[in-house]
């Protein structure tokens, strides 16, 4: 396959991939489903690490990945003086972004999972009181911490489940933007198809 065919794939590869990221920093605005007070939703929603990471910063690979078929077949962004090679060259570029987004969602996510949810953890005189009772990650291996959590239900499950989606989609796009750095370099020095024919360099 040429590489700008390949990028192609890779950059349809990566819009459910942004959709999924966007979608769960979205639920998790809800915690547990339910809707709550802004002073007590987790610290770390608020870094929107799927909606700018995983989904605005991802929109620029995604863009490039996808005009890279039809753009390098007659220079970059149709300037015919500006060649395939360079067309390529310049994606690498973009795959940074790409990876830098992604990476910042990952970071966000495993720093969340560690931390756990905002939650209820006391209920006197009808009166509740938020906090975080977990602390390094505790709550991971022993699941009857979670009943530290009075509120909202399944607060833990719903934020554990989300920010792990998070952080699997962030790792793939990772992965996928890199392996556009790798096809981007070889579509720089081989050309659009190293095997020659007409869409060679």
């Amino acid at each position: 396959m040429c590489s700008g065919g390949f990028a192609k794939c890779l950059g349809i590869t990566l819009i459910p991939l942004a959709i999924v990221c966007v979608l769960c920093n979205i639920l998790l605005f809800f915690p547990g489903g339910k809707s709550v007070e802004s002073d007590h939703i987790t610290q770390q929603v608020w870094y929107c690490g799927g909606i700018l990471g995983s989904g605005v910063l991802m929109i620029f690979p995604i863009l490039v990945f996808l005009g890279l078929k039809n753009n390098d077949c007659c220079g970059c962004c149709g300037n015919e003086s500006c060649g395939r090679r360079f067309a390529m060259l310049s994606s690498i570029l973009f795959a940074a972004v790409g990876v830098v987004g992604a990476g910042y969602s990952v970071i966000v996510s495993a720093v969340s999972i560690n931390h756990g949810p905002e939650c209820v953890v006391n209920i006197t005189n009808t009166e509740k009181h938020w906090g975080s009772p977990f602390s390094n990650g505790d709550y991971l291996t022993n699941k009857s911490f979670w009943s530290a959590c009075l509120e909202p239900v399944d607060v833990v499950s719903w934020h554990l489940s989300l920010f792990s989606v998070l952080l699997a989609m962030g790792l793939i796009q990772m992965a996928l933007c890199a392996v556009q750095v790798v096809n981007g370099l070889l579509g720089c020095l081989c050309g659009d198809c190293c095997g020659g024919g007409d869409g060679a360099v």
